[in-house]
């Protein structure tokens, strides 16, 4: 049981960071500071809100999301580890790892310097991991919010022998509608095809999605830029310490079939993730320690 009382009294920031009850008891960290505001849930280290000052929100969320213990929360950033999409040989296992389905302490948060918000949250081997995965090991996840979000997965190994481990950053971003996206940042880059099980290269400079995609971008860690011309704002979405750039949208007909969102829910999201998987397998060996990070922010508007 969380003491949201005892919360408050270790971690709140006066006129800046407090806890409460949301969306079907769940507790979340709400932030507010001269830069953006921003909602954390406790429950799988989970960013539901990114809204900076003057702009509109960010991130999309699922309105049939399922806010409740036990089943993953749609949108947002969910945190994929210590497996990115299915287990490779238990499909009983959630897909995308448990780090998403457990709630996460605090350790720390802070007012930075530059007038920045600091939370850290971790989520550490026990029983209850161990029932998924047999590893030690300690996640923690930092968050910056200001001008720009980042937002950081590190893993370290606690155990006494070495492990490897997949993860992701799950970034949904909300969009005016599927025809007004551009994607810029990834011509020349090769791709694993999801849906078809080939690989190829992407040879347009813009990425226009008009059908179902899944494309997990190989061996890059430049940013991309999500336009939308409608909404008229660019989405810069950085990364470090990832070598895959996933890029996903349902469709109309997969979207129809998966049950936390609403039949056209396709139409108003894309997922560009900061993904290690594939022949980008994090390798790590006692006490040592690997991070990720997505660093999302709008690009200034340029002058025509």
């Amino acid at each position: 049981m969380i003491d949201i009382d005892e919360l408050d009294e270790k971690f709140s920031i006066e006129g800046e960071l407090g806890f409460a009850e949301l969306e079907e008891d769940l507790v979340f960290m709400t932030v507010s500071n001269k830069f953006a505001d921003a909602d954390i849930c406790l429950y799988g280290a989970h960013l539901t809100s990114f809204k900076p000052r003057n702009s509109m929100e960010i991130f999309w969320m699922s309105p049939d999301s399922n806010f409740e213990e036990g089943t993953p929360i749609r949108g947002g950033i969910p945190v994929c580890f210590p497996w990115f999409g299915p287990h490779k040989t238990d499909p009983e296992k959630p897909q995308h790892g448990f780090a998403r389905l457990m709630y996460w302490d605090v350790l720390e948060t802070a007012t930075l310097p530059s007038g920045e918000t600091l939370v850290r949250l971790q989520l550490c081997s026990s029983e209850e991991t161990k029932a998924y995965w047999e590893n030690d090991f300690c996640a923690e996840m930092k968050i910056v919010v200001g001008t720009v979000l980042n937002v950081t997965l590190k893993i370290t190994n606690t155990s006494e022998v070495p492990f490897e481990y997949t993860c992701a950053l799950h970034s949904y971003f909300s969009l005016s509608a599927i025809e007004n996206l551009s994607i810029e940042g990834l011509e020349g880059v090769s791709y694993f095809n999801q849906l078809t099980g080939e690989k190829d290269v992407q040879k347009e400079f813009f990425l226009h999605i008009q059908e179902p995609l899944t494309r997990h971008y190989l061996g890059t860690e430049t940013p991309v830029v999500i336009e939308d011309t409608a909404f008229n704002r660019r989405i810069k979405v950085d990364k470090s310490g990832s070598k895959v750039t996933t890029v996903w949208n349902p469709g109309e007909e997969t979207c129809a079939k998966i049950g936390d969102l609403p039949d056209d829910a396709w139409e108003t999201f894309v997922c560009v993730e900061a993904t290690n998987a594939f022949d980008y397998q994090v390798q790590l060996s006692p006490s040592e320690s690997f991070e990720t990070s997505a660093i999302i922010g709008l690009e200034e508007k340029r002058d025509l």
